[in-house]
């Protein structure tokens, strides 16, 4: 089954357009052909995904979260959240209004990525962060090619991993193939995309080379992934 994750980045309570990691030029969700509204939960009553990754721009930023808010989207949808999870106390809290915990290379240890994984096996995501192919990472354990890096992570029971290509977000700038294919051959994991899916021909592309989903949110803004596909479990 080839997922399609429908993203909800978080700011200040509204949905906002995320384009390159360059979050201080972050707008409210507007001009979307799938709904008229930046309200959260407007947009997942609007689009009913089955599964929905969530980035808290406010608690990554340390300027407040939206917890409220992630709890009442997980009472309606499966959910992964990213709140910028740097300690163990950061896990619970997470786990307590999401699915899944995503943890980020641009915040997270490698030993907390370990302990997670051992204490919640099957409810934590690593989220590969990259820029300009280079992996950002916090932990000078995990400053290595994205490739070497995927393969330290086989050894530990982590349910995705995503590869996210912080760059190309928001940008619909396409997807590099090899490189995916490459990654994947190396994973003992399911491998999520995200950044830079333009439409249709890059899913069709993901699901030829092994990949197991893809995070989208300016491909379904903008109509060019129906939302039907969202809401169905496989297709």
């Amino acid at each position: 089954m080839f997922r399609i994750v429908f993203v909800l980045d978080l700011l200040n309570g509204d949905a906002v357009h995320a384009i390159r990691g360059e979050r201080s030029k972050y707008q409210p969700v507007s001009g979307s052909k799938v709904c008229d509204s930046s309200a959260p939960m407007d947009i997942i009553s609007a689009l009913c995904p089955r599964e929905v990754y969530i980035a808290d721009l406010d608690r990554l930023q340390h300027i407040g979260d939206n917890f409220d808010l992630i709890k009442k989207i997980s009472s309606k949808t499966e959910t992964m959240a990213d709140i910028g999870a740097e300690y163990m106390k950061d896990i619970e809290q997470c786990l307590e209004i999401a699915d899944t915990v995503i943890l980020g290379t641009e915040t997270a240890s490698l030993d907390l990525i370990e302990c997670a994984s051992q204490r919640f096996p099957g409810r934590v995501n690593v989220s590969i962060d990259i820029k300009n192919g280079r992996v950002l990472a916090k932990d000078r354990k995990m400053e290595m090619e994205p490739e070497k890096l995927v393969e330290l992570l086989n050894e530990y029971d982590i349910k995705d991993i995503i590869i996210l290509e912080l760059n190309k977000v928001g940008t619909g700038a396409g997807i590099d193939r090899d490189f995916l294919c490459n990654i994947v051959g190396l994973s003992a994991h399911n491998i999520l995309l995200g950044g830079g899916i333009r439409d249709m021909d890059d899913i069709n592309a993901l699901k030829e080379r092994g990949v197991s989903g893809a995070l989208v949110a300016t491909a379904v803004h903008n109509g060019k992934i129906p939302v039907e596909l969202i809401r169905q479990r496989n297709f």
